[in-house]
């Protein structure tokens, strides 16, 4: 008689878009059977702390049609925006020009959309628990909780979300402060806020510029001020669709400095041919992973370090309707953008004194603000120390931080790097956690390529003992 043998089981730790993405993926494939289970204590998977937003004005930032969980079907967001019609009510979603830039939240049903034939089949488990503890076990991995439950896992794909904003060491002497908001992405964040209050801003990225929207929205018509190291603001889209243009990998670039000079010949000669800067970003985003693999690690950190935030502002645009918001701020005098640092805060009376000191020779400003939010990004330094399970792992050797700063280490097929140096075929990382190694993997087209390639590195990892498996001589079977 034939011994039933289990199925292998993959589990993925993490079920915002990264993470369910590639549950969807495996889900969809021929692959030998495995079990599929995402850890994700969110109601729904596929939305995260991108699309898990209530916020009227939080956009999807790139057109809708540019936005698909199949690089196959690029038109698949704007079908779904059709065939549930998704923008009634909704009447600012589209542009002048008939560009749909729908509320992120709708992405995040589309998301919901896809997956649910999965989870009604059971080819995709959804268990809502937030995963406390990963330790390995005979070769397996035992997962445990806060239900109180465990699974055993034959394999794992961390697909985590970004770790929260770090609070400014200067912002301490006023972290009792009720209006000192730590992580505007919360739900309730703006309910502190009144309408004339005074705003400081910490961080000028495409989270400020949802601040703002989302202040004007709720009525606020105070000052606001907002601060970043070097004054740079997150920039829109181009009035007309241009073609990317420029060339950075037929001749690989080894030196920061490098790239630098062929960026700029590139945008010299962009601007002869009429073109605006938007193409040679577009290109640069394209060729952003062949660039990057081609940088050795030293020039990787000094681009992640000195290149980063010029590169944010281009790279990650806001969508139309905030941009107009800002822009109209600025001009009628609401909005001051600056270039600054804190150099100290302090809570007299009621308001928050802080004091500034301004890009440029010993300048100095003191402000008082009745409120402040902070918007500097997430802390991707500090990712293994963000959740007890992955700060575990660490201790115990199976993840290190990437070289560069940008989240977990690992290697070209996407399995965690130890603190041995060896990558561990067993344990992947998904999602923008690991572009320290592939470079380019922050917006949502890069994420979902990058999604499909680790499902089929794990479509390939089951090959290879899914025969031993299946006629009980060993393989995954063997390994409980």
């Amino acid at each position: 008689m034939r011994k039933f043998e289990p199925l292998p089981v993959l589990a993925i730790v993490g079920g915002g878009f990264s993470g369910a993405a590639v549950a969807l993926h495996l889900a969809r494939s021929e692959r030998p059977e495995a079990r599929v289970v995402v850890f994700e204590p969110r109601p729904r998977l596929g939305a995260g702390l991108a699309y898990d937003t209530a916020e009227l004005t939080n956009r999807i930032n790139v057109p809708a049609g540019r936005m698909s969980l199949y690089p196959d079907e690029p038109e698949s967001f704007v079908a779904y925006l059709e065939r549930a019609n998704a923008l009634a009510g909704d009447p600012d979603a589209i542009t002048a020009d008939g560009v749909a830039y729908p509320r992120r939240s709708v992405f995040g049903d589309y998301v919901a959309s896809e997956l649910a034939p999965y989870l009604s089949s059971g080819a995709i488990e959804h268990r809502r628990a937030q995963v406390l503890g990963i330790r390995r076990s005979t070769g397996q991995w035992t997962i445990s909780t806060s239900n109180g439950e465990e699974l055993v896992a034959d394999i794992v794909v961390i697909a985590v979300s970004h770790p929260p904003p770090a609070l400014p060491k200067a912002l301490l002497p006023v972290l009792s402060h009720p209006k000192l908001v730590a992580d505007p992405t919360k739900a309730g964040a703006f309910e502190v806020i009144a309408p004339a209050d005074r705003v400081l801003i910490i961080g000028n990225g495409l989270t400020s510029a949802d601040v703002v929207a989302a202040l004007e929205h709720r009525g606020h018509h105070g000052a606001i001020i907002s601060i970043s190291r070097r004054g740079l603001r997150s920039r829109g889209h181009p009035a007309l669709a241009q073609d990317p243009y420029g060339d950075f990998v037929s001749e690989p670039i080894t030196h920061a400095s490098e790239l630098l000079r062929r960026i700029r010949q590139a945008l010299h000669a962009a601007r002869q041919q009429g073109l605006d800067w938007h193409p040679v970003l577009d290109a640069l985003r394209a060729q952003g992973q062949q660039i990057w693999q081609a940088l050795p690690v030293v020039e990787r950190r000094r681009i992640a370090r000195l290149g980063r935030p010029y590169w944010d502002v281009h790279r990650f645009r806001i969508a139309p309707q905030v941009e107009t918001v800002i822009d109209r701020a600025v001009e009628s005098g609401r909005l001051n953008i600056l270039a600054a640092s804190i150099v100290s805060a302090a809570i007299e009376r009621q308001e928050i004194v802080v004091d500034l000191k301004e890009r440029g020779p010993g300048a100095r400003r003191r402000i008082a603000a009745d409120a402040i939010l902070v918007t500097t990004g997430p802390a991707h330094g500090g990712i293994l120390r963000s959740q007890p399970f992955l700060a575990a792992l660490e201790e115990a050797g199976a993840l290190t931080p990437c070289e560069t700063g940008l989240g977990i280490a690992c290697d070209l097929q996407a399995r965690a790097i130890g603190a041995n140096g060896l990558a561990d075929p067993s344990l992947l990382i998904a999602g923008p956690l690991a572009r320290g190694t592939f470079g380019e993997l922050m917006g949502l087209p890069q994420v979902t390529e990058h999604a499909v390639f680790v499902a089929r590195e794990v479509e390939a990892l089951l090959a290879v003992d899914a025969p031993a498996s299946q006629t009980g001589q060993g393989g995954w079977a063997a390994r409980g």
